[in-house]
């Protein structure tokens, strides 16, 4: 996935979830959108060097968006709904391991409570529900964690998935790493016990899990590698 033109710039701060102030190399200070909802912890260090994607559509308020940040523990990109799209090439490139048989890639599938699948795979071995979840929260020792905040809706789509897993139904939740210093990826047990919990309990159901880092640079975004993921950081 390639980005574009980018402009640099350096974060001022970051307010009102959606919103950031940055300051551009001629001392214009812009406000730029911010895609994403989450509290990207050690994402967003004042001073840091950011890159900004331009629109050109009339319609929208504020030009910019934030796409990538970077920060002392290695470049982030936190626009966390590019991981759909990520993975999706990842799949079609067979980058993911051990889905050759599903050839077939769909998005946004509706299923379970009133929600939609990020990616579905068919094939003559039958289906694959695929929930893609972005990892930017870095910790010592390279552990990225999720999720950074309280969610219930992970916890949802948790049960969603375990709920519509049958003989010929795989069910996979995808960690993608956006945060080039992750190593390993575990669960934010501390920051919500009842995450850990409800996804301890769906993998003895047989909920895969996987984890993939994520070449982040200025020009784009590609699945890389699988990386080593436990219930606990250890």
């Amino acid at each position: 996935m390639e980005f574009g033109k980018l402009v640099q710039g350096r974060l001022l701060r970051r307010y009102k979830r959606f919103l950031a102030d940055v300051e551009l190399p001629g001392g214009e200070v812009i406000t730029a959108h911010c895609p994403n909802t989450g509290a990207m912890t050690g994402c967003m260090p004042e001073g840091a060097p950011v890159w900004l994607s331009v629109s050109d559509s009339k319609t929208r308020k504020y030009r910019h968006t934030w796409e990538l940040v970077d920060t002392p523990a290695g470049m982030a990109c936190i626009h966390s709904a590019l991981a759909n799209k990520v993975v999706r090439e990842g799949f079609e490139q067979g980058r993911v391991r051990g889905f050759g048989d599903y050839p077939a890639i769909r998005s946004e599938v509706k299923y379970g409570e009133k929600s939609r699948a990020d990616l579905l795979l068919e094939g003559e071995s039958g289906r694959v529900f695929v929930e893609v979840k972005c990892v930017t929260l870095c910790r010592q020792e390279g552990w990225g964690a999720f999720p950074d905040a309280v969610s219930e809706r992970g916890r949802k789509h948790i049960r969603e998935l375990q709920a519509v897993m049958d003989s010929q139904t795989r069910a996979v939740l995808l960690f993608c790493v956006f945060h080039s210093g992750v190593q390993k990826v575990c669960t934010a047990g501390d920051i919500d016990p009842r995450y850990r919990e409800a996804l301890a309990g769906a993998m003895d159901a047989g909920l895969e899990v996987l984890a993939y880092a994520t070449d982040v640079t200025t020009r784009g975004l590609s699945l890389a590698r699988p990386l080593p993921f436990s219930l606990d950081s250890h």
